[in-house]
C-alpha cells in the first residue's frame, strides 16, 4: 500500500541512482530508431544552480524524457565550459587568500595547474546539482571546453579560419577591462546608471577667429582628440569644415570634419572625436583617415602618447586635472550635471574602457551571410518567431568579432611569432616551426602567442566538436545536426548566432533544426532577481522545501513563449499540492482494488462513466503529445493540470464511487479496469515533467494486476491513443451531469448559500433523456451539489434559482436559506465597487505617459489586474441577473 504522501527527500536520490544505474540516459542502440539529440547550454565549470539554469534544464529534459519514450534515440549531451574569466579570478582570489600570492608569482604554467586542480576538486558543482533536478544527460558522454578533443577541434577550426582569411589580427576598438587586462565580450559589460557632468571645453580656432565648443562626459579623452566633427547639414558651421583648431593642453592642430553623426540638435551640435576611445567615434576615424591615439595603458593610466605632466596619472586623476587646466586657461564653458549610463566590467566592477589593441578578430560578416540564409530558408527554426527579427537584424550589421583575451586559462592561441614579428598559425607547435623553418632557410626560436580564446570561441563548435569532430565519428554521424537548442534570449548573438555561423561554415549543415528560446524567472512581483535586491530564489532550497517536481512543474507550466515568469512559492506549494492530489487519487484507486487487467480494451468499456473517461484520456494524451512536440510546455502542464485535477481527480473518481460501492460486479470490474488503465497513461504523460512523483506511483503499484512490460517508467512508451475515438454520446451524458453539479456550485457560492443547506435541484425545463440522466445520477448529484434531491418540477418556485445547462433548465430553491434582498444589496455593491476600480485602471492604461514612464512590469500588473477585476464583475453580473 501507498504510504499516506510523497516524501521526495528520500525518493529523490534513490530515483535517479536507479535511473543513472540502469543506462537509461543513453540513447537506445536500436539503428532503426530516430535520433533525436540535445547538447546543454554548458554551464561554466565555477557556477551553481540558479533559477534560470532551472528552468533552462527542466525544459529540456521535459523535452528528451518524451522523445525518450517515444522511441527515439534520444541523446541529451552534458558539460561544462571553462568560462576563462569567471574561473581564473575564482582561482585568483584563492591564492590572494592564501598569502596574497598573484599569478605572476607563479608563472603561467604553474597557475595553469592550479587551475586544474581547482576544477578537479570542485568542478563538478553543477552537475551534480543538475541531477537534483532531475536532469536526464547521458552522463556517460559529458565533455568540457578544455578537453583534449574539443582543444584539438578549437586549433584546427582558428587555423583553418585563418588560412582562409577569415581570422586575421588587427588594431581596432574593444572593451578593455582596465582591473582584469583584458578584453572582455559585450556579454561581459554591464550598463550602470551613474551621476556624472557634461563639462562643456572651447577649442580655440588655429586661425585665433574664434572657438567651437565641445561636450564630453570624460574630459581625459581630450588628450586623445584627432578631430571635431558637426554636421554637413548643419549651416552654423559650414564655415569651418576644413579648418582646424589647436587642441588645449597638447596643442596639436586637429581638423573639424563634417559627418552625419554629430547631431545638430544636441548640444552646441559639435563633438569631440577620439577615434581611441570611443566605438563610434573609431568609425567615424576610419571614414575620415584619423590619427588614432591611444593615450590609455593597460592599467587605465595616461599613457606616453599624452603631454608629459599627465604620463602615468590613473585616468580619474588625470580627468580632474584636465578639467583644472582648462579652467585655468578660461577654455571651461560650463559643467551640467547628468545621470548617464557607464559601462563596467561584470566581475571586475571597474569601468570598461574602449580601448585600441592589437586582438585576433574573425570576420564575422562573412560568416554571417549562410546562417543568415539558414534561418531565412527554414532549415533552422527560431521559436518564438518574432526573434527571429532580432537575429537577422543583428547578423545583417555584425562586426568583427574580437576572439582574444588576455588571460592564461583558456584555449591558447596556436600562432607563433618570428623574431621579425611573422606570424605562424598551425595547429602544433612542431608544424609552426616546420612553417618558421620554411620561411626563414633556417630552425629559428618562435615564440607563442601569449593571449587565450574567448570563452565563445570554443562554445561556437559545441554543437559539433562534443560528438567528436573533425574525427568522422559514429555520433556525429548520428546526431549531427542536433534537433533543438532551448536556450536564453540573452545569448542570441553571443552563442546562438555563433554556433550557427561556425557549424554551417564547417559541417556544411546548420548546427539545429530549432531553436526555442525561454523567458526569464523574475520574482513574484516581476522584479529582476538580483543579490542586491535580495529577491533571488535559489532552486536547491526550494527542491528541499517542495521537492524537485514541485519546481519542475511551476516552470514548466509558467513558460509561456516570450512571457516572464513570475515565480512565487506559493505556486511552487500548489503545484506540489497537485502531486500530492494524483498521490491520493491513485491511493484511492489502490484501495478500491482497481488493478490492470490483462487484456484489457479501452475501446471495449460500457459504462457510460468509463467510456467518457477513456476518450477524455485519448483527446488529453493526443493535445499532450501535440504540446511538447512543438515546444508548447506552457500549454502541455496546463493540459495535465486540468485532466489529472479535475477531469480525473475531481470528476471520474467521485462519479465512479457509486459503481465502486453498489452490488454490479461485471460494472466494478470495469470501472477498476478503466481506472487503473487512465493511471498508467497519466503517470506516463505527466513523467516528463514530474519524474519523480511519477516514477514512484509506477514502482510503488507494480504488483497490482496484470505485470508491466517496462519496470522503469522513464523507459516506459509514450501513450499513442489516436486510435480510441471519443464517445460522444458518453461525452453529453457524463457531461451533463458535470455541468448540472459545477453550475450549482457557482450558484451556491456567489450567493453565499450555506454549506449545510440541502435545497433540492428541480429539473424545470429538460428533454427526456436529460430528465433520464439526471434521474440515473441523483445520488451522487445529491452527494456532490449537497442538494436533498433531483426531481422534476413544472415550473420553479418563488425563491428558486434557475440555471440552464445544455439547454435543460434547472433550479436551486434557497429562499429559506439565505435573505434574496440581501443578496441583491450585496452583489450591487460589489459590482459598482469593481467598475470603479476597473475604470480607474482603464484611465490608467489610457493614459500614454504613464506607459511610457511606467516600469514594464508595473504596466503589466495593471493590465492582468483589469483582466481580473473585469472577469470578477462578470460572474457577479451573473449572479445578480440570476437574482432579479
Amino acid at each position: 500500500m501507498l504510504d499516506k504522501t510523497f516524501d521526495p527527500k528520500t525518493a529523490e536520490p534513490r530515483l535517479y541512482a536507479r535511473w543513472e544505474a540502469s543506462g537509461a540516459f543513453s540513447p537506445t542502440d536500436d539503428p532503426s530508431a530516430e535520433p533525436f539529440s540535445v547538447v546543454i547550454p554548458p554551464p561554466n565549470v565555477t557556477g551553481s544552480l540558479h533559477i534560470g539554469h532551472a528552468l533552462n534544464n527542466t525544459l529540456q529534459d521535459v523535452l528528451i524524457r518524451f522523445e525518450r519514450m517515444r522511441g527515439k534515440a534520444a541523446l541529451w549531451l552534458p558539460g561544462t565550459d571553462h568560462a576563462g574569466i569567471a574561473t581564473q579570478m575564482v582561482v585568483e582570489r584563492q591564492l590572494a587568500a592564501e598569502g596574497n600570492i598573484g599569478r605572476r608569482d607563479m608563472g603561467r604554467e604553474a597557475f595553469v595547474e592550479r587551475v586544474w586542480a581547482w576544477k578537479a576538486e570542485s568542478g563538478g558543482t553543477i552537475t551534480r546539482q543538475l541531477r537534483r533536478l532531475g536532469a536526464s544527460c547521458d552522463w556517460s558522454r559529458e565533455r568540457f571546453t578544455l578537453d583534449e578533443g574539443l582543444s584539438a577541434a578549437v586549433r584546427k577550426v582558428f587555423v583553418t579560419l585563418h588560412k582562409q582569411g577569415l581570422l586575421y589580427r588587427d588594431k581596432r576598438l574593444v572593451n578593455w577591462d582596465p582591473h582584469l587586462q583584458t578584453a572582455i565580450s559585450d556579454l561581459e559589460v554591464e550598463q550602470r546608471e551613474v551621476d556624472g557632468h557634461f563639462w562643456r571645453f572651447a577649442y580655440p580656432l588655429e586661425d585665433g577667429s574664434g572657438e567651437i565648443v565641445v561636450a564630453t562626459t570624460r574630459p581625459e579623452t581630450m588628450l586623445g582628440d584627432t578631430a571635431v566633427a558637426v554636421n554637413p547639414k548643419d549651416e552654423r558651421y559650414a564655415h569651418l569644415v576644413g579648418k582646424r583648431v589647436r587642441l588645449p593642453i597638447v596643442g596639436r592642430l586637429i581638423p573639424i570634419i563634417a559627418d552625419d553623426y554629430a547631431d545638430p540638435e544636441k548640444g552646441s551640435g559639435a563633438v569631440k572625436i577620439t577615434p581611441a576611445h570611443d566605438f563610434n567615434d573609431f568609425q567615424v576615424g576610419k571614414r575620415h583617415g584619423l590619427e588614432m591615439i591611444n593615450i590609455l595603458d593597460d592599467f587605465g593610466r595616461i599613457s606616453d602618447a599624452a603631454p608629459e605632466a599627465y604620463r602615468g596619472l590613473d585616468r580619474f586623476v588625470a580627468r580632474k586635472k584636465v578639467v583644472a587646466e582648462f579652467e585655468a586657461l578660461d577654455l571651461l564653458r560650463g559643467v551640467d550635471p547628468t545621470r548617464h549610463v557607464v559601462p563596467h566590467g561584470d566581475r571586475s566592477g571597474v569601468v570598461v574602457e574602449p580601448y585600441l589593441t592589437d586582438q585576433w578578430f574573425v570576420d564575422a560578416a562573412t560568416l554571417a551571410k549562410p546562417a543568415i540564409a539558414a534561418v531565412e530558408d527554414g532549415r533552422t527554426v527560431l521559436e518564438p518567431a518574432a526573434w527571429s527579427k532580432t537575429y537577422f537584424e543583428w547578423m545583417r550589421n555584425i562586426e568583427p568579432w574580437c576572439v582574444s583575451r588576455q588571460l592564461w586559462w583558456g584555449h591558447r592561441i596556436p600562432a607563433w611569432y618570428g623574431p621579425d614579428g611573422a606570424i605562424f598559425v598551425e595547429e602544433t607547435e612542431a608544424e609552426a616551426q616546420a612553417a618558421a623553418a620554411a620561411h626563414y632557410g633556417a630552425e629559428t626560436p618562435l615564440r607563442q602567442d601569449e593571449d587565450v580564446l574567448d570563452t565563445w570561441f570554443s562554445s561556437a563548435l559545441w554543437p559539433f566538436s562534443t560528438l567528436g569532430w573533425p574525427d568522422e565519428t559514429a555520433d556525429l554521424k548520428r546526431f549531427y545536426p542536433t534537433h533543438t537548442l532551448v536556450t536564453g534570449f540573452d545569448i542570441i548573438f553571443y552563442w546562438v548566432a555563433r554556433m550557427m555561423m561556425l557549424g554551417l561554415h564547417f559541417t556544411g549543415e546548420a548546427p539545429f533544426r530549432r531553436v526555442f528560446f525561454n523567458a526569464l524567472v523574475r520574482d513574484a512581483a516581476g522584479k529582476k532577481m538580483s543579490k542586491s535586491k535580495g529577491n533571488v530564489m535559489d532552486p536547491l532550497d526550494l527542491i528541499d522545501t517542495y521537492g524537485a517536481d514541485a519546481l519542475r512543474f511551476t516552470l514548466t507550466a509558467m513558460s509561456g513563449q516570450g512571457r516572464d515568469i513570475k515565480l512565487s512559492t506559493q505556486r511552487i506549494e500548489g503545484y506540489r499540492n497537485f502531486g500530492t492530489k494524483l498521490w491520493n487519487a491513485a491511493r484511492f484507486c489502490q484501495v478500491n482494488g482497481c488493478v490492470r487487467a490483462g487484456g484489457f480494451d479501452p475501446s471495449a468499456v460500457k459504462g457510460a462513466v468509463n467510456r467518457w473517461i477513456v476518450g477524455e484520456t485519448a483527446r488529453t494524451a493526443g493535445a499532450v503529445t501535440e504540446a511538447i512536440a512543438g515546444c508548447s510546455f506552457d500549454e502541455a502542464a496546463n493540459l495535465l493540470y486540468r485532466f489529472i485535477w479535475n477531469t480525473f481527480c475531481d470528476w471520474d473518481v467521485e462519479l465512479s464511487k457509486p459503481v465502486l460501492n453498489g452490488a454490479d460486479a461485471d460494472a466494478q470490474a470495469e470501472t477498476r479496469a478503466t481506472a487503473s488503465w487512465v493511471l498508467d497513461v497519466i503517470l506516463r504523460l505527466l513523467h516528463p515533467v514530474m519524474p519523480f512523483l511519477t516514477e514512484e506511483l509506477w514502482d510503488q503499484t507494480a504488483d497490482l494486476g496484470a505485470a508491466r512490460a517496462e519496470p522503469l517508467l522513464m523507459a516506459a512508451r509514450w501513450p499513442d491513443l489516436s486510435a480510441l475515438a471519443p464517445d460522444a454520446a458518453a461525452a453529453a451524458e457524463v457531461g451533463l451531469v458535470i455541468a448540472a453539479i459545477a453550475e450549482g456550485r457557482s450558484v451556491r457560492s456567489e450567493l453565499n448559500v450555506p454549506l449545510g443547506a440541502r435545497p433540492p435541484l428541480l429539473v424545470v425545463e429538460a428533454d427526456p433523456a436529460q430528465a433520464a440522466v439526471l434521474a440515473a445520477y441523483a445520488p451522487v448529484i445529491g452527494q456532490m451539489l449537497r442538494v436533498s434531491e433531483v426531481r422534476v418540477e413544472a415550473s420553479a418556485p418563488t425563491g428558486a434559482i434557475p440555471y440552464v445547462v445544455q439547454g435543460a433548465t434547472l433550479a436551486l430553491p434557497v429562499a429559506e436559506f439565505i435573505d434574496l434582498a440581501a443578496e441583491k444589496a450585496r452583489l450591487s455593491k460589489e459590482i459598482a465597487g469593481l467598475a470603479a476600480t476597473a475604470e480607474q485602471t482603464r484611465r490608467k492604461l489610457d493614459n500614454p505617459d504613464f506607459v511610457a514612464r511606467a516600469p514594464e512590469e508595473v504596466v503589466e500588473e495593471n493590465r492582468e489586474r483589469l483582466a481580473e477585476v473585469e472577469a470578477a464583475r462578470e460572474r457577479l453580473q451573473s449572479a445578480l441577473a440570476r437574482l432579479t
